[in-house]
């Protein structure tokens, strides 16, 4: 009886392995053109309004209730399904300020205005293209196996996820208060390396705190021939650039991962002239709560003591300035990533889902788990690549065109065909009939 019962529930899992790869496979041919038309008419962050419009209308026709305008060009969708957990699915929407430089026939050609009212182009370098189509293709695949499910499902469309600020406009907006609040949430992203027909996973940290500081260097200018009658701020900025990289080698605890960059300086007009101040714009990347702080004080400190070792006066002592566009490191709940590995797993096979190790980029999906909910969180890594474009550059040392590249594109049809199978497996195994 004990056998009898093993391989039955060994075949019902089987049929149900077999209808979600049919089901998608029929879905692959539009969610493509889908994903073509997406790539070649990108929108920058907090322009997204065709984009959402898009995807809002794809969500009806397969009958989701959809609320647009949450949060700037935020969309909602709920999949209802009867009594049942509450599973959130969220894309961004949102493309970059990037001249596109792949020869691909459907490739963005698109200039806009950005908000200070220069001419740039527009891009989707960071996949979120196919973010919207996988998507899309999800929530039609969870309707047609509705039968397998129960529970509601909330597919959120996130705006201007590139300037981390749309996931905190859409909770002000009332996206746990307004509609079903998650119990758990679910995110995918492109990876630009990794071969398509594959996933990662990072249990734990797996991206990272990001704060964004610029640093006004003060001094008194004057004629390059007479530095004695000045204070250089560009001598002081180059020994704070200097001093500050002791903050990683020397202040944090060896294991504890902390980035402190100098992404930008800019000071002076002339060979022959001292300025009066100098720019600089750094990132801090970290995990810990208690690291991150250590680097935002570290930096004051430096900067400040360098400028007081330098003889600057008190009215010309540094400007620190910490920038409100912050992002919290996102923590995948060991659990649910687990669960959600598993359920990958049992679609793509164990060999295709792969541990990847933490990065020290960013993403605001970290958001929806800082609330007083502490809603548990997990995104994990698509392949986009050709198996064989992976290979021949790993044996050749080489790097591909990373995200945000000008050179970066997934290859659509498997790639939409393994996100759509992964991320509705997820969703099956986190609401069970």
């Amino acid at each position: 009886m004990h056998r009898l019962l093993l391989l039955s529930l060994s075949v019902s899992l089987s049929v149900h392995a077999v209808d979600l790869v049919g089901v998608v496979a029929k879905e692959v041919p539009s969610l493509t053109e889908l994903y073509k038309e997406l790539h070649a008419n990108p929108e920058l962050s907090l322009h997204e309004e065709q984009s959402a419009a898009r995807v809002a209308a794809e969500l009806r026709k397969v009958g989701i209730e959809v609320t647009e305008k949450v949060g700037g060009h935020g969309i909602v969708g709920v999949l209802k399904n009867g009594e049942g957990p509450v599973v959130m699915v969220r894309t961004d929407l949102d493309a970059l300020p990037v001249r596109e430089q792949t020869d691909l026939p459907y490739s963005s050609s698109k200039t806009t205005k950005d908000d200070l009212g220069r001419e740039v182009s527009v891009m989707h370098a960071c996949g979120h293209d196919m973010h919207m189509a996988c998507f899309v293709g999800t929530a039609r695949t969870l309707v047609q196996l509705r039968d397998q499910w129960r529970g509601t499902v909330v597919m959120i469309g996130q705006p201007a996820e590139e300037r981390v600020l749309g996931a905190r406009l859409m909770l002000r907006a009332g996206l746990f208060s307004k509609f079903p609040k998650p119990d758990k949430a679910l995110a995918l992203h492109c990876s630009a390396d990794m071969p398509h027909g594959t996933v990662g996973l990072t249990e734990g940290f797996a991206l990272a705190n990001v704060d964004t500081m610029e640093i006004v260097v003060k001094g008194v200018g004057g004629h390059g021939s007479m530095p004695n009658l000045c204070k250089d701020p560009v001598l002081l900025a180059s020994q704070i650039v200097v001093a500050l990289q002791s903050i990683v080698s020397r202040e944090v605890r060896p294991g504890d991962p902390a980035v402190v960059t100098v992404g930008s300086i800019h000071g002076g007009t002339k060979s022959n002239i001292i300025p009066d101040e100098v720019r600089l714009q750094l990132t801090l990347r970290s995990y810990k709560k208690e690291t991150r702080q250590h680097l935002i004080d570290s930096v004051k400190r430096i900067t400040l003591a360098q400028a007081e070792s330098a003889g600057m006066p008190k009215d010309k002592m540094p400007e620190i300035i910490l920038s409100d566009d912050q992002t919290p490191a996102l923590y995948n709940q060991p659990e649910l990533a687990a669960t959600v590995s598993k359920a990958i797993a049992g679609t793509l096979g164990a060999d295709n889902v792969q541990t990847r190790d933490p990065s020290m980029g960013a993403e605001d999906f970290a958001e929806y788990g800082l609330t007083r909910e502490k809603v548990p969180l997990c995104m994990f890594w698509l392949g986009t690549q050709s198996p064989a474009t992976v290979a021949e550059a790993k044996a050749r040392g080489q790097t591909l065109p990373s995200l945000h590249s000008p050179f970066f594109k997934p290859v659509p049809e498997p790639t939409l065909q393994t996100g759509v199978q992964a991320m509705t497996a997820a969703v099956l195994a986190l609401m069970p009939k």
